[in-house]
C-alpha cells in the first residue's frame, strides 16, 4: 500500500514554471502518484488477458507446494494490511479527523488489486502455470515505486506523527519484496500433465520467469557442451507443438483451402473472360495461374497459421523500441542534471538507474522478439519441408520430367531456408521507417526547423535504392536459375558416375559444371556489388542528414550555435538512425532473395499431381470369375498437353488370370502398367481395379533400410511368410551370406546389393504384400536363366506363390508365354491382338512376327547383375519409378557369386547410429571449436594480398569515421561570439569531406570482402568438384548421394553468401569497437575499470558458447543431409510408394527425420538467444558504470565530456555484442568450409593422363591377363584371383557364368575402375597400370547394361567430347535405325534430353548408347549385357550393327543369354572369381561341364 505521508499539495505539472524537464519528471509527488496507480493499472489490463490465455492452455493442476502456500500467506497478509489501512482511515474519518481522500482511495485500489493477484495465484495453480510472468512484473512494479515513497518517509522522519502509516508502508514494502522474491522461483510440474511425459524434456517448462526472460535455462546445455562434445542424447525432446505431425497438418489444411479458393476464382474469371472476349481466355488463364494460384494462396496460408506468433514477436519488438527511444531522452535529462549544480544528487543516481533499466528492458524484449521469430522460423521450416515432401509423393509423371530430383532437394534445402530467414527481416521493411520518423521528431526538438532538411536528403536517395533493389532482384533470379541448372547437372553426374568413369568423361563434365558455376557467380558478383552500393547509400544518407542539419542549423540562423547537449544527443539519435538505415537494406536484400525462393517453392507446390480419380480402385477383393481389372476405351498420355501414348485400350482381366504383355521396344508396355496405376493422364475412357495392388518396376527401387524392412515395407513382420517369400524369390541363400542377414542395410539405392538381388528384393516386397492384383514390369530381365526360371515357377507361374491372384506380366522373355492364361500384344500404343498363346499362334499376327524376329525364341531370362536402367517406352512412357540410377550400383564390380558372398566381403559399415545405412560420417565429425586451419584455408582461397588490402581499407574508413566524430566534438566545443561560432563554415566543409572519405572507404572495403568471398567460393568449389571427380568408384558406393548433394547445394550456398556477409559484419563491428574503445578511454579513463572485467566476462561467455554452437551446427547439417536423402529417395520411388498405398508410413518417416533435425536446431537457436541476452546485459552494465562515474565526478566534468563518454558507452553494448555474434556466426558458418574439404584427403584414382603410352595405342587390341586378381578393399580377400588368359587382336570372346561369378569384375578391372591387387593386364604388350586412366578408357568402348543419358542436348550425349561432325552422328543414328525418330524430335540433334533421358524409352536410350559406341569406334569393345532391356528383334538389329562396325575389333561379350555367345570364337566360363572353362562353344558343350549345365538351364540343349 504505499500511501504518501501527506498528499501532493500542488499540481503535478506546471506549464509556467521555468524549471528543467528533469524537475517535472523526477518530482517525488509524480513518482509517488505513479507508484500508486501504475501497478494496479498494469495488473487490471494484463490480468484478464492472462486469465483467458491460461484457461485455453490448461496444462493440468499443480499440487499445493510450499512455494504456493507461502505466496498465498503473503498475499492474504497484504490483503489484511490493505484492509487495515482502509479501516483505520474510515475510523479516523468517523472520529472526525481530517483525512485526505487519497488515503482512502489508494489503499482501496491496492486492496482490490491484491485480491485479484491472490486469485491469479490460485487460478494459475489450477491451470498448471509453474512461473508467472504477469505476476512477476506486478510484484516488481509494486516493489520499485513504493520504495521511493518509503525512502522519502524515512528521510523526512516524522515517525511519531503517524506511526501506523509508517509501519504499514514498511511492512507492505517488505511483504511485496518477499512476494517478488518468491515470483523469481518456479513451482513443481503438474501432477497430471495434459501432455505425455518425455524422456528428456526441455527445461524451459520448469524454469522460473527470470530464467525464461534471460534464457538461463539453456546454461546447463551450454556448460555440458563446453565440458564435452554434445551428442544426440544430450538434446531435449521435441515438444508436440514443434513436431512435424502438428505443424504440417495445420499448414496443409490452410494451403489446401486457400489453393482451392484461388482455383475457383481463376475458373470464375476465366469463364467470365471467355464469355466476353473468348479469344483472350487462354492468356487470362495463364496470367491468373501464375499470379493467383501460386504465391498468393501459400502466402495467405502461412499468414493464417503463424500470424499470432509473428504479431506477438512484433509486439515485443515494438515495446523494445519504446525503451530504445527512451534512452536518448534520459540522456538529455542526464546532461541537464550535469549542467545544473542545483539539482540534488539522488536524481542523477536515479537517472543512471533508469538508463540502465531502459537498456536492459530493451535487450530483454528484443531478445524475446528474436526468440519468438526464430521458433516461428523453425516451425515454418518443418511445415514447408512437410509440404514439399507430400508434394514429392504426389507428383505426376509430367511434373517429374519438369522437375528433377536435384530441384526437389534444392527446394527443400536452399529455397525453404531462404524463405524462413526472411521472417526476421519482415519487420525491417517498415519499422526502420518508424524509427526514422521518431528520430526526426527528436531532431526537431533539439535543432528546430533545421531538421526538416533531412527529409529532402532521404527522398533524393529513394529512387537510387529502388533501382538497386530492382536490379538485384533480376540478378538474384538469374543466380537461382544457374544454381538450379548446376544442381541438376551435378546430381545427374553423381548418380551416373559409373558411366562417366567408364568413358573417361570427368573432364568434359567438370568443364560444363564450372561453366554454369561461372555464370552463377557472375550474377552473384553483380548482386553483391549492388548490395554494397545499397549499404553505402544508406550510410551516406545518415551522414548527409547530420551534415545538412548541422550546417543549416548553424549557418542559417545567427542565434543558433552547437553545444554539447545538441551534439551528443543528436549523435545518439543519429546512431539509432544509422541502425535503421543499416537494417533496411539488409531487410530488402533478404526479402528480395526470399521472394525468388518463395516463387520457386510455390511453383513447385503447384506442379501437377497424380489424379487420384484416374483409377476407380476398390479395396475389396474381386469375387471369383469376375473381372478384377477393366479398361474401357482408355486413351492415355504422359501429360495432358502431350500426344497420347496409349490409344483406345479395351482390356478386361478376370480374377486369377496371368496376363502377359509383349511387344517391341516402344510399343507402350510399361505405359499400360502406368495407366493402370493412375500415373498417366487419362484423356478418355475408364479404369477400374478391384482389390489391393502390388507393383514391381522394371528398374528396382530399394529403400535405404534393412533387407527385412524393404520386404515388409511397413507391414507387420510374419517370419514364416517372410521365409516362404525369400525362398520363392531365390533370396534365402543371399540373405544367409549377407553380413547381418535380413538386417543388413541395403544402402542408398541398394548400393550393397547386386542388380539381380535388388530386382528379387523388389519382387519379394510385392509378394509379401499378399495383394489381389500384381503389376510386374519385366522382373525377369535382371536375372540369369536359372534364377529367372526359378522365380517364374515359384512366384509368378501357375503354381507359384501368386497363384489365384491377378497378374499382369510385361516381359521380353518369350519362352514364358505358353504358361500365360492370356497374352496382349502391343504395337504403337495400341492393342494389336489379344488371346491365349495357341490362339495367337494360329492367327499368325503380331505375336508370330515377334517370335520370328527373335533368333532364339526359347531364350531364358535376360540380364543378371544389373537391372535395366529405365522403364520407358518410346512414347516417353515409364512403367515404374524412374529412379536416378547409376553410381550406387556397387555390385557391378564385386565378385558375382550366386548368392551374395561378395557383398559380405565388401564389409559395408552397418553400425550407423540411425540404422539408415548411412556411412559413419557423423562419427568422423570433428568436435569442439573449428580449427584455425579452416580459417587459413578460406583466407588462402581469398588470397593474402587481398586480405591485407581489405584490412587496410577497413582501417582507413574507420579512421575517417573517428576523425569525423572527433571533428564534430570540436565543432560543438567552439566558443560562441555574439551567439555565433566563427568557424562554422570551415567545420562544416571538413566534416563533409571526412564523411565522403568514409563512404568511399566503406564501399571499397565491403566490395573487397564480397569479391574476395566469391573468389574463395570459386576455388573451394573447384577443389571440391575436383576431389569428388578424382575419387574412385568405391567412394561413391560408400558415400550417400544426399551427403554429396548437400555439399554441392546448402554448404556451397553458405560459402557463397553467408561467410562473406558475416566476415564483412565482423570486420565492421570489430573496427567500430576499436573506435568506441578509443573514444571511451580518452573521454573518461575511469570507465576502463569497468571495461576490462566486462571484456573478460564477454570472453568467458563466448568460450562457453562457441564449442556448443559449432558442434550443434555440425549435428544440424548432418541431420539435414538425412532429410535431403529421404526427399531424393522418395522422389525416385514415388510410383512404387503410391502403388502400394504406402504414403502414410513414408510421411511418418519424413516427419521423424525432420523432427530429428529440428531437435538439433532448437538448442542452437536458444543458445544464440542465451548469448545475445547475456552479452547485452553485461554491456548495459558499462552504460551504468559510465553514468555512475559521471555522477560521482560531477564537479570535475563538463557536460560535453560526460555526453561524449555516455554516448560512446551506449554504442559499446551493441557493437561488442554484434562483434561477438558475428565472430560466432562466422565460426559456425566456417564449418561449411570444413565440410567442403572433407573429401580432400580421401583416396584418389591414378592420374588421368600420364604420357607413358604411345599415341597410336592400341594398334591391334590384343589383351592378356596375367595372374590377375582384385579386391574391393585392402582388408578384404581377393574377389577375382589367378585369372590368366590371352585374347588375340580382333577376336570375339564371350564371358558367361552364374550371378556373382565375376564376369563384370573383369570388365571393371580392364577399365581400372578397381586396381589390380595382384598380377596385371597387358594390351598390345603395354601394361595398363602404366597408362593414364582417361587414355585407357578412351581407347576402350563399353556398352553397359544401363542406358544412361545426361541432361543436355542429344548431340552432347552422343558426342560428349565434341570430336565428330553432324554427318558422322547422323550416320551412326541411321545404323541403329534411329535417324527417323531423331528427325521427328523438336530440334533434332539439339533436342534437350531430360535428366536420365526420361523423355525417351529404355530401348531408344539403349540404341542411343549403341550409336555413342559406334562413334567412338575403338579397337576394343566390351558389351556388358547391353541388350537386356530390348526385345529379341531389336537385339538382332544391334548385333548386326556391331558386327559391321566392329568387325576388326577385339570384342568382349559379357552375356547372360547363352545364345548371344554361340557365334563367339571363344567363351570363358567364370565361377567364383576364376576362369572355370575356356574354349569354343562347341568344345565346351562337348565337355558337358559348367557351360553345358548353363545351356541346359537356358533350354539350348
Amino acid at each position: 500500500m504505499a500511501a504518501p505521508a501527506e498528499p501532493c499539495a500542488g499540481p503535478v505539472w506546471n506549464q509556467t514554471e521555468p524549471a528543467p524537464a528533469a524537475a517535472h519528471l523526477l518530482s517525488l509527488c509524480f513518482l509517488k502518484t505513479a507508484g500508486v496507480w501504475v501497478p494496479p493499472m498494469y495488473l487490471w489490463v494484463l490480468g484478464p488477458i492472462h486469465l483467458l490465455y491460461i484457461h485455453r492452455h490448461d496444462k493440468g493442476y499443480l499440487q499445493m507446494s510450499a512455494l504456493f502456500k507461502a505466496k498465498m500467506v503473503l498475499g492474504f497478509a497484504l490483503i489484511v494490511l490493505c484492509t487495515s489501512s482502509v479501516s483505520v482511515t474510515l475510523w479516523r474519518i468517523h472520529r472526525g479527523m481530517a483525512q485526505a481522500l487519497e488515503f482512502l482511495i489508494y489503499p482501496t485500489v491496492w486492496l482490490t488489486t491484491m485480491s485479484f493477484a491472490v486469485f491469479l495465484i490460485h487460478f494459475e495453480r489450477k491451470k498448471g502455470v509453474q512461473a508467472s510472468g504477469v505476476l512477476f512484473g506486478y510484484w516488481l512494479l509494486c516493489f520499485l515505486f513504493p520504495a521511493i515513497s518509503a525512502a522519502q518517509q524515512a528521510s523526512q522522519g516524522d515517525f511519531q506523527g503517524d506511526p501506523f502509516r509508517h509501519l504499514s508502508t514498511y511492512l507492505c514494502l517488505s511483504l511485496v519484496g518477499a512476494q517478488f522474491a518468491l515470483s523469481c522461483l518456479a513451482d513443481q510440474p503438474p501432477f497430471f500433465p495434459k501432455e505425455p511425459p518425455q524422456s528428456n524434456p526441455c527445461p524451459k517448462a520448469g524454469a522460473s520467469f527470470p530464467s525464461k526472460a534471460m534464457f538461463w535455462w539453456v546454461s546447463g546445455l551450454v556448460w555440458r557442451g563446453y565440458q564435452r562434445p554434445l551428442g544426440l542424447n544430450d538434446l531435449w525432446s521435441l515438444g508436440r507443438e514443434n513436431s512435424s505431425e502438428e505443424l504440417v497438418s495445420q499448414l496443409e489444411k490452410e494451403w489446401t483451402r486457400n489453393r482451392s479458393a484461388a482455383q475457383r476464382c481463376t475458373e470464375a474469371a476465366r469463364f467470365k473472360r471467355k464469355g466476353s472476349h473468348g479469344v483472350e481466355a487462354s492468356e487470362t488463364e495463364v496470367l491468373l495461374q501464375q499470379q493467383g494460384d501460386k504465391r498468393g494462396p501459400l502466402l495467405r496460408a502461412i499468414w493464417q497459421v503463424y500470424r499470432s506468433a509473428f504479431l506477438l514477436g512484433t509486439l515485443s519488438l515494438i515495446i523494445s523500441d519504446v525503451f530504445r527511444f527512451t534512452v536518448p531522452k534520459l540522456l538529455s535529462l542526464f546532461l541537464e542534471f550535469i549542467a545544473d549544480p542545483a539539482i540534488p544528487a539522488w536524481k542523477g543516481y536515479l537517472l543512471a538507474v533508469l538508463m540502465f533499466l531502459s537498456a536492459c528492458l530493451q535487450t530483454l524484449f528484443e531478445q524475446q522478439h528474436m526468440y519468438r521469430l526464430k521458433v516461428l522460423q523453425m516451425r515454418l521450416r518443418t511445415a514447408l519441408i512437410g509440404l514439399v515432401y507430400r508434394k514429392v509423393l504426389a507428383l505426376s509423371s509430367s511434373s517429374r520430367k519438369a522437375s528433377a530430383v536435384g530441384d526437389a532437394v534444392n527446394v527443400a534445402s536452399v529455397d525453404v531456408q531462404r524463405v524462413i530467414e526472411s521472417i526476421t527481416f519482415l519487420n525491417g521493411l517498415w519499422l526502420p521507417l518508424i524509427w526514422i520518423v521518431i528520430c526526426f521528431v527528436y531532431l526537431w526538438q533539439l535543432l528546430g526547423p533545421s531538421a526538416l532538411t533531412a527529409i529532402a536528403v532521404f527522398l533524393s536517395l529513394l529512387p537510387l535504392n529502388f533501382f538497386i533493389t530492382k536490379k538485384r532482384n533480376h540478378h538474384q533470379e538469374e543466380q537461382m536459375r544457374q544454381k538450379d541448372s548446376r544442381a541438376r547437372l551435378t546430381s545427374s553426374i553423381l548418380r551416373n558416375v559409373r558411366t562417366v568413369k567408364y568413358h573417361g568423361w570427368e573432364g568434359a563434365f567438370l568443364d560444363r559444371v564450372l561453366r554454369i558455376r561461372g555464370h552463377e557467380l557472375g550474377a552473384l558478383r553483380t548482386s553483391s556489388l549492388l548490395f554494397s552500393v545499397s549499404l553505402v547509400s544508406f550510410q551516406v544518407s545518415t551522414f548527409l542528414v547530420a551534415l545538412v542539419v548541422f550546417a543549416v542549423h548553424t549557418l542559417v540562423a545567427e542565434e543558433n550555435a552547437m553545444d554539447a547537449e545538441k551534439a551528443f544527443v543528436t549523435l545518439t539519435v543519429l546512431n539509432i538512425l544509422n541502425k535503421a538505415q543499416a537494417f533496411l537494406p539488409f531487410s530488402i536484400h533478404s526479402v528480395v532473395q526470399a521472394r525468388v525462393s518463395f516463387d520457386r517453392l510455390a511453383a513447385f507446390l503447384c506442379l501437377e499431381e497424380v489424379d487420384p480419380e484416374a483409377v476407380d480402385l476398390s479395396p475389396s477383393r474381386c469375387p471369383a470369375r469376375e473381372d478384377c481389372i477393366r479398361v474401357q476405351e482408355g486413351t492415355f498420355a504422359w501429360a495432358r498437353e502431350s500426344p497420347p501414348c496409349l490409344h483406345r485400350i479395351n482390356l478386361t482381366v478376370p480374377r486369377g488370370c496371368l496376363l502377359a504383355v509383349v511387344g517391341p521396344v516402344g510399343a507402350g508396355k510399361s505405359s499400360l502398367l502406368s495407366a493402370l496405376l493412375g500415373e498417366l493422364s487419362k484423356l478418355e475412357g475408364s479404369v477400374s481395379i478391384q482389390g489391393s495392388v502390388a507393383y514391381v518396376p522394371q528398374e528396382a527401387w530399394v529403400q535405404n533400410t534393412s533387407v527385412v524392412e524393404n520386404v515388409c515395407f511397413g507391414q507387420e513382420l510374419d517370419p514364416l511368410w517372410l521365409e516362404r517369400v525369400l525362398e520363392a524369390c531365390a533370396l534365402w541363400p543371399d540373405v544367409g551370406s549377407l553380413p547381418a542377414g535380413i538386417h543388413t542395410q541395403a544402402g542408398e539405392q541398394g548400393m550393397t546389393l547386386s542388380g539381380g538381388q535388388k530386382q528379387r528384393l523388389s519382387l519379394a516386397r510385392a509378394v509379401y504384400r499378399r495383394a489381389a492384383v500384381y503389376l510386374l514390369d519385366d522382373p525377369l530381365a535382371a536375372l540369369d536363366a536359372h534364377v529367372g526360371q526359378h522365380v517364374f515357377n515359384q512366384v509368378i507361374g501357375p503354381d507359384g506363390l501368386l497363384q489365384g491372384t491377378t497378374r499382369i506380366l510385361v516381359t521380353h522373355s518369350l519362352h514364358v508365354l505358353p504358361q500365360a492364361d492370356c497374352i496382349v500384344v502391343l504395337e504403337d500404343g495400341a492393342i494389336a491382338e489379344m488371346g491365349s498363346f495357341q490362339e495367337l499362334l494360329h492367327r499368325k499376327g503380331a505375336l508370330v512376327g515377334l517370335l520370328d524376329g527373335a533368333r532364339q525364341p526359347g531364350d531364358g531370362g535376360e540380364g543378371e547383375t544389373e537391372p535395366p536402367a529405365g522403364t520407358k517406352d518410346p512414347s516417353g512412357s515409364a512403367g515404374g519409378t524412374r529412379p536416378q540410377d547409376g553410381p550406387e550400383r556397387s555390385m557391378k564390380l564385386v565378385p558375382e557369386k550366386d548368392s551374395a558372398t561378395s557383398e559380405a566381403q565388401m564389409g559395408v559399415p552397418l553400425d550407423d547410429p540411425e540404422g539408415t545405412g548411412q556411412p559413419k560420417e557423423e562419427d568422423n565429425m570433428p568436435y569442439g571449436r573449428v580449427k584455425a586451419t579452416m580459417y587459413l584455408t578460406y583466407l588462402r582461397a581469398v588470397g593474402t594480398p587481398l586480405c591485407l588490402y581489405t584490412l587496410f581499407l577497413f582501417l582507413c574508413q574507420q579512421v575517417a569515421s573517428f576523425c569525423r566524430g572527433y571533428w564534430l566534438s570540436l565543432w560543438a566545443d567552439d566558443p560562441t561570439v555574439d551567439g555565433r561560432q566563427t568557424q562554422a563554415a570551415l567545420r562544416g566543409w571538413v566534416f563533409g569531406l571526412l564523411g565522403c572519405l568514409q563512404a568511399i572507404g566503406l564501399f571499397a572495403s565491403m566490395a573487397t570482402v564480397l569479391l574476395g568471398g566469391i573468389r574463395a567460393s570459386t576455388l573451394l568449389f573447384r577443389k571440391l568438384l575436383w576431389d569428388v571427380a578424382r575419387s574412385p568408384i568405391g567412394f561413391f558406393e560408400q558415400t550417400p548421394i544426399g551427403n554429396l548433394l548437400n555439399r554441392f547445394s546448402k554448404e556451397t550456398d553458405i560459402v557463397d553468401v553467408d561467410i562473406p556477409d558475416r566476415l564483412r559484419s565482423l570486420l565492421m563491428y570489430a573496427f567500430g569497437l576499436l573506435e568506441v574503445a578509443l573514444v571511451v578511454t580518452v573521454a573518461t579513463p575511469l570507465a576502463v575499470v569497468a571495461v576490462l572485467p566486462l571484456l573478460l566476462l564477454y570472453a568467458g561467455f563466448q568460450r562457453l558458447y562457441v564449442a556448443s554452437s559449432c558442434q550443434l551446427r555440425r549435428l544440424e547439417s548432418a541431420r539435414y543431409s538425412f532429410v535431403c536423402s529421404h526427399v531424393a529417395e522418395t522422389f525416385q520411388g514415388g510410383t512404387v510408394i503410391r502403388a502400394f498405398r504406402a504414403q502414410g508410413p513414408f510421411v511418418a518417416q519424413s516427419n521423424a527425420r525432420v523432427d530429428e533435425s529440428q531437435r538439433v536446431s532448437f538448442p542452437r537457436l536458444v543458445a544464440d538467444r542465451w548469448l545475445a541476452a547475456n552479452l547485452e546485459l553485461l554491456g548495459n552494465g558499462l552504460v551504468f558504470a559510465a553514468a555512475l562515474c559521471a555522477v560521482l565526478s560531477k564537479a570535475h566534468l563538463s557536460p560535453g565530456l560526460v555526453g561524449f563518454s555516455v554516448s560512446a558507452a551506449l554504442q559499446v553494448t551493441q557493437t561488442l555484442q554484434w562483434a561477438v555474434r558475428s565472430w560466432t556466426d562466422l565460426e559456425s558458418s566456417i564449418v561449411s568450409v570444413e565440410r567442403l574439404r572433407d573429401y580432400a584427403l580421401t583416396p584418389k584414382e591414378a592420374p588421368w593422363r600420364p604420357s607413358c603410352a604411345a599415341r597410336p595405342w592400341p594398334r591391334g587390341g590384343q589383351i592378356e591377363f596375367r595372374n590377375f586378381g582384385l579386391r574391393y578393399r585392402p582388408e578384404l580377400p581377393l574377389a577375382v584371383r589367378d585369372v590368366s588368359f590371352k585374347i588375340h587382336a580382333g577376336e570375339k570372346v564371350g564371358i558367361v557364368g552364374r550371378t556373382g561369378a565375376g564376369k563384370s569384375s573383369l570388365a571393371g578391372g580392364l577399365l581400372r575402375l578397381l586396381e589390380a591387387a595382384e598380377g596385371g593386364i597387358w594390351i598390345d604388350g603395354v601394361p595398363i597400370a602404366q597408362v593414364g586412366l582417361h587414355t585407357l578408357r578412351s581407347r576402350i568402348t563399353i556398352i553397359p547394361q544401363d542406358p544412361i543419358l545426361f541432361p543436355g542436348s542429344l548431340r552432347m550425349n552422343l558426342d560428349m567430347l565434341q570430336e565428330h561432325t553432324d554427318e558422322a552422328i547422323w550416320a551412326a543414328l541411321e545404323t541403329v535405325q534411329l535417324r527417323a525418330v531423331v528427325a521427328t524430335l523438336p530440334g533434332q540433334l539439339h533436342y534437350e534430353c531430360a535428366d536420365q533421358g526420361d523423355n525417351l524409352s529404355v530401348g531408344q536410350k539403349q540404341l542411343l548408347c549403341l550409336a555413342r559406341a559406334l562413334l567412338r569406334k575403338t579397337q576394343i569393345l566390351i558389351l556388358d549385357e547391353a541388350t537386356a532391356a530390348v526385345d529379341p528383334g531389336t537385339e538382332r538389329q544391334m548385333q548386326a550393327a556391331l558386327s559391321s562396325w566392329f568387325a576388326q575389333c577385339t570384342v568382349l561379350l559379357i552375356a547372360h543369354r547363352l545364345s548371344s555367345v554361340l557365334d563367339c570364337a571363344r567363351v570363358l566360363v567364370m565361377d567364383e572369381g576364376q576362369v572355370a572353362e575356356s574354349g569354343s562353344p562347341a568344345q565346351l558343350l562337348a565337355q558337358k561341364g559348367l557351360f553345358y549345365r548353363l545351356a541346359q538351364e537356358s533350354g539350348l540343349v
